[in-house]
């Protein structure tokens, strides 16, 4: 039996194999960060979130300190209903976990150079089987959650709800009103 990272990278493999001659015209480039400033919601599943988790714990000390604020800042403006450029966007406009990045990263990209006005243009079927892939995802982390990736991390950073699904249980009771307010999804129930 794969590890579940494994299977992670298989999906990303399939859906980055299966949409290349789509995306192989697309506007975007490295420090292009205009979907990582204007989306709104970077959503991830808690198997993605472990995966950006244990990245975070390779960064020096510093670093790790300064991205948790910026976690939690994110965490408490998105609460009041503001949209703020994603965390782990860097000055740069690079990607500070690029490689690990989440598939709601993965599957964006646009035939032109985006700006408010111009708004990212995908194909359909790209959008399609980005669905698919969302799908497999969402089984692959039967009981786990997905939802915007600041809100995931902060859940994965509580000591009862990481024990919780590191042992393979699963307890949407503990997390119903913060997962209600923050529009959590159980992929139990979607998948």
């Amino acid at each position: 039996m794969k590890h579940p990272f494994e299977s992670l990278s298989i999906i990303y493999e399939d859906f980055d194999q299966a949409s290349a001659a789509y995306r192989r015209d697309a506007a975007c480039a490295r420090g292009c960060s205009f979907c990582c400033t204007n989306a709104g919601r970077i959503d991830c599943t808690t198997l993605e979130g472990l995966v950006i988790r244990e990245e975070i714990m390779r960064m020096p000390r510093h670093r790790r300190k300064s991205l948790t604020k910026a976690l939690k800042r994110d965490v408490k403006k998105r609460e009041t209903g503001i949209t703020t450029p994603c965390p782990f966007l860097m000055k740069t406009k690079a990607c500070m976990i690029y490689s690990v990045r989440p598939f709601a990263c993965r599957r964006i990209y646009s035939l032109h150079i985006c700006s408010k006005e111009n708004p990212p243009i995908l194909s359909r079927q790209v959008m399609a089987l980005a669905d698919n892939a969302i799908t497999a995802l969402q089984r692959l982390d039967g009981n786990g959650y997905a939802g915007h990736l600041s809100y995931i991390l902060h859940m994965l950073d509580s000591p009862r709800f990481l024990k919780t699904y590191l042992g393979g249980d699963f307890k949407p009771e503990e997390i119903m009103a913060f997962g209600k307010t923050h529009r959590i999804v159980i992929n139990k129930m979607v998948a």
